[in-house]
């Protein structure tokens, strides 16, 4: 699978750190049930279809990335920065 980064081009999915889907962003309040924190931190979703996940660009401009992916197919329909622009 490759990777299209906005900032260094086409990329094979190696130089690429798979984080999770993107509700991850998505964390309970501090104060939260502790049920709550249990299902952030230890369930995931494995939905067949089109899905939004994190990935981290380890081995190239070390940013976040957002990918829209479909894990049948395995087509990548985009590719965004999840901040502005860092540095490595």
């Amino acid at each position: 699978m490759r990777l299209k980064c906005p900032l260094c081009g086409d990329r094979d999915r190696r130089e690429f750190y798979y984080y999770g889907a993107s509700d991850y962003l998505d964390r309970p309040a501090a104060a939260a049930p502790l049920a709550d924190w249990d299902n952030y931190l230890h369930l995931r979703d494995n939905p067949a279809g089109v899905t939004r996940d994190l990935w981290y660009h380890e081995q190239g401009c070390a940013q976040w990335l957002m990918v829209t992916r479909n894990t049948v197919t395995h087509d990548i329909s985009a590719v965004e920065l999840v901040a502005g622009r860092g540095g490595k």
